[in-house]
């Protein structure tokens, strides 16, 4: 939850190439506060079966940046390793991107809602609502 002096992220991921929910993909928050200071490790969690992190540490107060790590591979590896159970012939080579690192702005009293449209061979993000 933001405060008048502090921001709020969440996020989601959708998985385009199924149409649902990436479920079980690691994401990590960190934080900075201006532009040329290192970036702080606050914790992460994993998407839910809605695709959700409910439960991203909150931001500290005087945040400018903020970074969201999503640890795509893993995920693609299960997808793949579930289709080869069901179709053995089906030898894709998983995700092009393992990671997909997001950093945006942030101002003071202010949601962020960062969702991640994926899929194995590309990626989109936009500030939601």
């Amino acid at each position: 939850m933001s405060t008048d002096t502090t921001a709020s992220v969440s996020t989601h991921i959708l998985d385009t190439s199924v149409g649902r929910p990436a479920e079980g993909v690691a994401v990590h928050l960190a934080a900075r506060a201006g532009r040329e200071a290192d970036w702080q490790a606050l914790g992460g969690s994993a998407t839910d079966a809605d695709g959700r992190c409910k439960d991203l540490p909150a931001l500290p107060e005087g945040t400018t940046h903020v970074r969201l790590d999503f640890e795509v591979e893993a995920y693609f590896e299960k997808k793949q390793a579930d289709a080869q159970q069901d179709a053995p012939a089906n030898r894709d080579s998983g995700a092009f991107f393992p990671e997909v690192a997001i950093t945006f702005a942030v101002q003071p009293g202010e949601h962020y809602h960062v969702p991640l449209l994926l899929n194995p061979f590309g990626y989109s993000v936009y500030r939601g609502s």
